[in-house]
């Protein structure tokens, strides 16, 4: 079993609340996620081990269609694949984006760190070293992906991701071209599919305070080839430090990407700032821009206390994730309001 760190946290309200090391916490109901993470963990595997298979997990599993192989084909009707993990220690990022062809996207990741000096590998390349390192070739499309891709052709490629450009993107398939005089148009929210939750995001505390987080998703649903998301960019999908705490991010990367989300509320919480909290002020940051994205965020500190924070927008007003602890007999679906 692992061992157990008990230790009494102060809310800002000054209530206190119980925390305990070691924490799993991950986006979504992603349960075999949660649950494969926390096992790797009793086992006596590091908190890097937790991360990676916990993720990796979510790949196997297609996790909503959102992770792994078969889902979100981009507009070419490929899925490809992006993925990042932190070693909240050494601040070593590995990290993979537009993977094609290799399955196991966050075990890509880990070797990046293991094996180069680099931190973040893209496209055709980044399935070639994946090969140098043991990983097979398999084919990422699935019926239901490829069933995914004809729907949308046959509603006229709605949504997509262009703008300014001709033929009306609205309401036609390319191929586009730009448009002479750019307009403005804001995409509302209900353009695009709440439920296409992008990411599966974790952050795993040890017993000693170690950090490491990771994400791993199919990005974007009908997105441009060579679209690259938040999930694989450090301090936007995820962030880890072992002196303050570990974030993960999920939904409209596009958007989120641009305010670093993971690397500021660990900062806040670096500050003292408690991890719900911390969470609330980084979706509040973003709504000043963009008040009509779709989001959330996890946030856990060095003493196992966590949180979570979304935007209210229609359709999405909750937000599930996953929590395994001492304190809890399993690992439990965990629920919180939109703001």
């Amino acid at each position: 079993t692992v061992a157990l760190l008990w230790i009494a946290v102060l809310t800002p309200a000054g209530a206190a609340s119980a925390a305990a090391l070691p924490v799993v916490i991950n986006t979504w109901a992603f349960r075999t996620a949660a649950e494969t993470a926390w096992r790797v963990l009793e086992s006596g595997g590091s908190e890097l081990d937790a991360v990676e298979r916990g993720c990796g997990q979510c790949e196997i599993d297609q996790c909503d269609g959102s992770v792994g192989y078969g889902g979100s084909p981009d507009e070419s009707g490929e899925t490809t694949l992006d993925a990042m993990i932190m070693d909240g220690n050494t601040m070593e990022v590995g990290a993979v984006a537009d993977l094609r062809r290799v399955k196991n996207a966050i075990g890509v990741a880990r070797k990046v760190i293991e094996y180069t000096k680099h931190t973040l590998l893209v496209g055709e390349s980044a399935s070639l070293f994946a090969v140098r390192m043991g990983f097979p070739y398999e084919d990422l499309t699935t019926h239901k992906s490829l069933s995914l891709y004809s729907k949308w052709l046959n509603q006229s490629c709605q949504p997509n991701y262009w703008k300014n450009v001709v033929p009306d993107s609205s309401t036609s398939c390319g191929p586009y071209k730009r448009r002479e005089e750019v307009t403005y148009k804001e995409q509302t929210s209900s353009e695009r599919s709440v439920h296409n939750h992008d990411t599966i995001g974790m952050v795993v505390i040890g017993v000693s305070g170690t950090v490491a987080s990771g994400t791993s998703t199919n990005g974007a649903i009908h997105k441009l080839p060579g679209r690259v998301g938040d999930s694989p960019i450090a301090g936007a999908g995820s962030y880890a430090d072992s002196a303050a705490g570990g974030a993960a991010a999920t939904g409209d990367g596009d958007v989120m990407m641009r305010f670093l989300p993971s690397y500021q509320a660990v900062e806040y919480m670096r500050m003292g700032t408690d991890p719900t909290v911390a969470c609330q002020k980084v979706i509040s940051r973003i709504q000043k821009y963009a008040p009509k994205f779709f989001g959330a965020i996890i946030c856990a500190n060095t003493t196992g206390s966590y949180g979570a924070a979304c935007n209210k927008i229609p359709g999405f007003t909750q937000f599930h994730f996953m929590v395994s602890s001492p304190l809890l007999s399993r690992p439990t679906e965990q629920v919180v309001d939109c703001i």
